[in-house]
């Protein structure tokens, strides 16, 4: 009886696919089932920066913004013929159909809007002309103008679990058309993704020699051989983004850092969006939806969502009754609406984290530690129910508005007002987005202004 090879993960660097000396298991987040190893360490990050600088950033340098663009099309274009492998390996991560459309999807059109985007708003040049000849004497004898041209550096993305395919190319595609070369480092939980996309690229041969380098496992001693042309782009917790924007390249050789973290959107339905209205309705459906989609897993999910007191139960009620229909269980069945977390560190961390925000309200619906996932055996996977939580007194309450459980989990909350929803929005301390639900002009001017 044939026995299935698990694939082992390993990085590639100046031009080669480099020697694994250890190996991580990697388990599906459906059934526990090992799907790859990832290699960590026979990497030598200092010749892997050296080649990016010397390779991949001269050729791509030399290219002009529109034969960068046309790079990236004609990669969007053979991606998009093979995502169907991609989609059949994803499952893994506990995606659904629906899911890939976010991730897969999602980073191929990421690929053709930035290669449309360049040949549509910038010239067919290797620089761009930034603002008018700003004249700086009377006689014209001296002027100014700014120049856009390429950092003669490397483009580290540091990158997310949750999206593992347009994670990696949303990054990619700026750099690259900025005419710097990549070193893309995905998160190990589901790197055998991003491993497979990158796969993909270098089959393609449609980018440069040296224009894009993979990296799983750790980073090593990468950061250290990073100067002022450099920059770092990174996804992920706040805790490891205040590591990173200490290390000595980003404080002392002036190193760009660029940080998307730990993020607690909010969702306001004005006080006019009464039960029955349209409005009302909207916001009870993308609620839902952001607590579904990915298994909560998105950088843009609603955490927080505010509702006028008067509406507190009808919305309750509304919210409980669809997140009733939702299935739970293998991505791969037709009948299931949300996967699995994408590991069961993950699971764990979010069940840790509702633990935290159950100190500040109730569970109106579901059970953090159990659920009857479709078409799984007992006790496999990562799985989790959706969780709705109440917070009845949210001005008092400061966990909810601090601790952001990263998974199927949203908490609803009461306000008298429209000053206090921007009060009690703004004790987010800012979020990626804020969505709000109104038909009245002034409600919305309000917000808007004030969040």
């Amino acid at each position: 009886m044939a026995v299935a090879t698990v694939p082992t993960l390993a990085s590639f660097s100046e031009g080669r696919w480099q020697e694994v000396r250890e190996r991580v298991e990697l388990p599906s987040a459906i059934d526990d089932r090992i799907v790859a190893l990832a290699a960590n360490g026979g990497v030598d990050f200092r010749a892997m920066v050296r080649y990016a600088k010397n390779t991949g950033g001269p050729v791509l340098r030399s290219l002009t913004f529109h034969q960068r663009a046309a790079l990236l099309r004609e990669l969007a274009t053979y991606i998009n013929e093979r995502k169907e492998t991609l989609y059949a390996i994803s499952y893994d991560t506990g995606a659904t159909k629906r899911d890939h459309f976010f991730d897969i999807d999602g980073g191929v059109g990421t690929l053709f809007s930035f290669s449309s985007k360049a040949r549509r708003e910038l010239p067919d040049e290797r620089f761009a002309l930034d603002g008018a000849i700003e004249p700086l004497s009377k006689n014209g004898t001296f002027a100014g103008r700014h120049l856009m041209l390429p950092l003669q550096g490397v483009a580290v993305h540091i990158n997310a679990y949750n999206f593992p395919c347009w994670g990696m190319l949303e990054k990619l595609a700026p750099a690259i058309l900025a005419g710097m070369p990549a070193i893309v480092k995905p998160a190990t939980a589901t790197s055998f993704v991003a491993h497979a996309v990158f796969a993909m690229i270098l089959e393609s041969g449609i980018l440069p020699e040296g224009a894009v380098q993979l990296v799983i496992g750790n980073t090593g001693d990468l950061l250290d051989h990073l100067g002022g042309q450099d920059v770092v782009s990174f996804t992920g917790s706040l805790e490891t983004s205040l590591k990173l924007r200490n290390h000595v390249a980003m404080a002392e050789r002036a190193v760009r850092f660029i940080a998307e973290r730990d993020s607690l959107n909010a969702a306001v339905l004005g006080p006019d969006a009464t039960p029955g209205t349209p409005e009302f309705d909207l916001f009870v459906k993308e609620v839902v939806k952001e607590m579904t989609s990915k298994a909560g897993q998105k950088c843009t999910a609603i955490r927080r969502a505010f509702v006028p007191r008067a509406s507190f139960e009808a919305a309750a009620a509304a919210i409980k009754e669809r997140l009733a229909k939702v299935v739970v269980g293998d991505p791969r069945l037709e009948s299931v609406t949300m996967g699995a977390l994408a590991s069961r560190g993950q699971r764990d961390s979010v069940r840790a984290e509702t633990v935290c925000l159950l100190k500040d309200g109730e569970i109106l619906f579901g059970d953090p530690a159990h659920v009857d996932a479709a078409g799984v055996g007992e006790g496999h996977g990562s799985f989790l129910s959706p969780i709705l939580l109440a917070c009845a007194h949210p001005r008092s309450a400061p966990n909810v508005h601090s601790v952001e459980a990263f998974g199927p989990v949203s908490t609803l909350m009461p306000y008298d007002g429209v000053d206090e929803a921007i009060e009690l929005v703004n004790r987010g301390e800012g979020s990626l987005v804020a969505s709000i639900y109104t038909y009245d002009a002034k409600v919305a001017d309000e917000l808007v202004q004030g969040i």
